[in-house]
């Protein structure tokens, strides 16, 4: 056999071991624009904070830092709050107790010393949290798949400004009722009336380009868009699409400025030229995270951040990098 053959068998063969990424959302996708409810469960109980006893800082005394995840508790695996405090109650008549916690990936052992308050109850001098709620936007919805996106960016902890890690969760209906408006240095957001027994979809991911998971009430009626990719989005005229009142979507004027391949999540500058939702909000605001943005009849991409201090302007993500994240 001469070299030239081998040489191209070769090639076919590492054709063929060579896996091709190929992701599987669909050119065409159901755009979003609803105001949503969100709920999320977290992998582990977070220390976010401390308060006095006896006025001491008995959680900060004993070695505990904002930050850290609770595991277990006397050798007690405790996944919530609820089991934390049931844990303690039953070991509380001794001096210490035993808790196992995860600081910056590596496990350590913390001593905490109980005390009682002036009633004879034990505190523990720790502020934790086992979830999160809050409000943001629908993205997409794979019709496919069912798959959606929302936020444009990762949910972390206000307190601890660490991504959440994620046990379980959901999205659901949410009607808007007011909207404090930006200023500069001074973000706003909108305020939401919740009802979480009209569930959206669950949440099976927070990651930095959005959550995800699949939307399981019934798909909503409107025409599909198609995908752009980063080379369709150009400078100039687009729209977002958001939810002001109660539950009506509506299409806002913007004007993309730059864009930026390199980012994460910031890949469009942009600034609103809509007179009407500058009157109502000054800006970008807390809840649009994840409005679509629409240009040349495509869906290119979701609101992610608001510049403080010019908060007539906005950044946004490319739609793709949500769908690629999505399908994974």
């Amino acid at each position: 056999m001469n070299l030239k053959k081998i040489l191209h068998i070769h090639l076919l063969i590492l054709l063929t071991l060579v896996p091709s990424l190929v992701f599987a959302y669909s050119p065409y996708v159901i755009p979003g624009g609803e105001n949503v409810g969100i709920s999320l469960n977290t992998k582990y109980v977070t220390v976010v904070g401390f308060y006095k006893v006896n006025g001491r800082y008995i959680g900060e005394e004993s070695g505990f830092k904002i930050g850290d995840y609770i595991l277990k508790v006397n050798d007690k695996e405790v996944s919530n709050i609820d089991q934390m405090i049931s844990t303690i109650d039953q070991v509380k008549n001794e001096n210490n107790i035993h808790v196992s916690i995860l600081r910056n990936g590596k496990k350590e052992d913390v001593s905490l010393l109980l005390e009682t308050d002036e009633k004879g109850v034990y505190k523990t001098g720790l502020y934790v949290k086992d979830k999160i709620n809050g409000i943001g936007t629908l993205s997409y919805i794979d019709p496919n798949t069912l798959i959606y996106g929302a936020l444009g960016h990762e949910i972390a902890d206000k307190n601890t400004l660490q991504k959440v890690e994620l046990k379980d969760g959901k999205i659901f209906e949410s009607n808007v009722t007011e909207i404090t408006p930006s200023r500069d240095g001074t973000p706003g957001e909108k305020q939401a009336k919740f009802n979480q027994e009209q569930v959206y979809g669950n949440i099976i991911k927070n990651e930095t380009s959005g959550i995800f998971g699949t939307f399981s009430k019934e798909v909503p009626v409107r025409d599909l868009i198609e995908v752009g990719k980063p080379e369709d989005v150009r400078r100039g005229k687009a729209s977002i699409r958001t939810v002001i009142d109660g539950s009506k979507m509506e299409d806002f004027e913007i004007e993309i400025l730059e864009l930026d391949s390199s980012s994460t999540t910031k890949n469009m500058l942009f600034q609103i030229t809509d007179a009407r939702l500058l009157e109502k909000t000054g800006g970008i605001v807390a809840g649009m995270s994840g409005s679509p943005i629409l240009q040349d009849g495509k869906l290119i991409g979701a609101v992610t951040h608001v510049v403080v201090n010019d908060t007539d302007k906005g950044y946004g993500i490319f739609i793709t990098t949500m769908l690629e994240e999505g399908e994974k």
